[in-house]
């Protein structure tokens, strides 16, 4: 039997180590948080992801935890009403579409829960790798057969194994803060955005209104600690100093949320997404940036197809996985340079290229 290590218990990693011992793996995740990390944005399950997430047993959980927008608002500056839309949105996309959206966070702890028989080493991370031996901050060291990078943009396992994140990572010149906060606004399952000329953002309902959840993105590449949250506020809280609206009202709930979250929209892009017996999945080997709407969704199906190729031939799986799952990812993170030249909204592209691929039957 196949012992695997997976770094990272986010969206990618759980959704592995599932489909992994579906195929009767050994999976150890490790991961430095204390547990399932809290917060992040709305994510979309859409297209082939929703097949995987049905082979899973869980559509109708998922569903269960869909943000049911009723539609959007975008404002100026002053926060006039520019126009109003009752069929799309601008986290989420066509509402008459099956795509289901809903917190990160509930989709986390919907896969954690799901998966039976895996050992956890939470707290912890991997300082090296040499082969199979892998040793950790704290755990003692031990062997793998495989190791799975699926620990982020900012991944540590392919930091160590194939190169300084410099080397694959593209800003794409925007960067984004998430955070949960009170319904301040009152909103009734509805979002609200303002696009600026160097800040912008909006809000959304969540949890049947009873919260929202907190967008504050502005344009320019800087230098911060990925490790300083307290910096990283602070930074958010000089770029919109000044900016009128309901940011005021925003950033006073920006200091006291406990999951608040920073980070540059960037692209991972590398001509290989394995090394020995390493591989990377998700947004530490291919990711797509928000902008793309879709990096949970290739998460998802990256962890099914790479689960499955693992379990029919591990010899030649790496190579496999990339074969099947590289045009899809590819045609994803492009489509998101096309949403960013589109203002951030989806291209008429979108559709076909977010179903573009067929599930392999494992």
């Amino acid at each position: 039997m196949t012992n695997v290590l997976i770094s990272g218990a986010g969206i990618g990693g759980p959704a592995l180590a599932y489909w992994l011992r579906h195929h009767g793996f050994d999976v150890t995740v490790v991961e430095p948080a204390r547990g399932p990390r809290p917060g992040g944005q709305a994510v979309d399950v859409r297209g082939p992801a929703l097949d995987v997430v049905e082979r899973m047993g869980l559509g109708e959980r998922l569903r269960s935890f869909g943000t049911n927008m009723r539609g959007m608002s975008a404002v100026d500056a002053e926060g006039t009403e520019l126009f109003r839309s009752t069929t799309h949105t601008l986290s989420g996309g066509d509402l008459a579409s099956p795509d289901v959206e809903l917190l990160r966070d509930d989709l986390a702890r919907l896969l954690f829960d799901a998966v039976d028989g895996v050992e956890y080493l939470f707290g912890d991370t991997i300082t090296s790798i040499d082969g199979t031996r892998v040793t950790f901050e704290k755990a003692p060291p031990r062997d793998f057969d495989v190791v799975v990078g699926a620990d982020g943009l900012h991944s540590n396992v392919r930091g160590l194994v194939f190169g300084p994140e410099p080397e694959f990572a593209t800003h794409l010149g925007t960067n984004l803060a998430v955070f949960t906060a009170p319904n301040f606004l009152g909103l009734d399952h509805w979002q609200v955005f303002q696009q600026g000329d160097v800040v912008g953002g909006g809000v959304m309902s969540a949890r049947s209104n009873a919260e929202c959840r907190v967008y504050m993105g502005f344009y320019g590449e800087v230098s911060f600690d990925h490790h300083d949250v307290d910096a990283q506020r602070r930074l958010v809280a000089e770029k919109f100093a000044g900016a009128g609206w309901i940011w005021p009202a925003a950033l006073e709930h920006m200091w006291e949320a406990p999951d608040f979250h920073f980070d540059s929209m960037s692209q991972i892009r590398m001509d290989s997404w394995s090394s020995g017996n390493v591989v990377l999945l998700g947004d530490a080997g291919y990711c797509g940036s928000p902008l793309s709407g879709q990096g949970t969704s290739t998460a998802l199906v990256g962890a099914y197809v790479l689960a499955g190729e693992l379990a029919e031939d591990p010899s030649n799986a790496f190579r496999r996985y990339e074969e099947i799952l590289r045009p899809y990812v590819v045609a994803n993170q492009d489509m998101a340079l096309k949403n960013q030249a589109n203002g951030g909204a989806p291209t008429e592209e979108f559709a076909a290229v977010v179903t573009g691929l067929d599930l392999p039957d494992y």
